[in-house]
């Protein structure tokens, strides 16, 4: 199982991180050491002194498939949920600044935790589904997939140029404004279209 990330997806973030709007997804894996699932809490790493929130809705790939036509790609989809991609913002500036590869600030273990998924034909939608993400109950990030530059059909008909999906693979779309950082005793929920989906504690 593989969980495939799409950076700078929204163009408010984009303005935000000072980059420019990218001409075709941006693509980093995390591995599967990096999943918390069931609400478990998440443990600040020692090696950083700056980890970020960054909700995200992401996708579960329900069946196999390798360049898959942008017209076809729903069907490789049918539940959705809040993800949050933790980010090592210090380590992801100073691997950045030297010109290296920044997998360490963004795939370490814990890194991905993953909420209760829901089927999206429940949805409006799914170029107008709203989210949002609250810590300690004050909303911090609030979008709807309207304002991605990529959509879900878009990124998996591009990512399964490059990679065989399969099924259980996860997707995460991006995030919108509003990321920041996360300190012990904090508590993250996340809603889709109101519904609870995720809600967790930091450690």
């Amino acid at each position: 199982m593989k969980i495939i990330c799409v950076g700078l997806n929204y163009r408010d973030h984009a303005i935000e991180m000072n980059r420019p709007y990218p001409d075709e997804p941006i693509i980093f894996l995390k591995p599967d050491s990096s999943i918390l699932i069931n609400n478990k809490p998440f443990f600040i790493p020692v090696f950083s002194g700056d980890i970020h929130y960054e909700a995200e809705v992401v996708l579960k790939i329900c069946r196999v498939g390798r360049s898959i036509a942008e017209k076809y790609a729903h069907r490789y989809y049918e539940e959705i949920t809040i993800g949050i991609d933790f980010t090592a913002r210090d380590l992801q500036k100073k691997q950045s600044g030297a010109g290296m590869p920044w997998e360490i600030s963004k795939s370490f273990d814990g890194s991905a935790p993953v909420g209760r998924f829901i089927p999206w034909k429940g949805l409006p939608d799914k170029g107008n589904i709203s989210f949002m993400l609250n810590k300690n109950g004050e909303r911090v990030q609030s979008a709807s997939t309207s304002d991605m530059i990529f959509g879900f059909d878009s990124i998996i008909a591009y990512v399964s140029k490059f990679f065989t999906l399969k099924t259980g693979d996860l997707i995460f779309t991006g995030t919108p404004s509003g990321v920041g950082k996360v300190n012990r005793n904090d508590r993250l929920t996340g809603y889709i279209e109101g519904e609870k989906v995720i809600d967790f504690n930091i450690k």
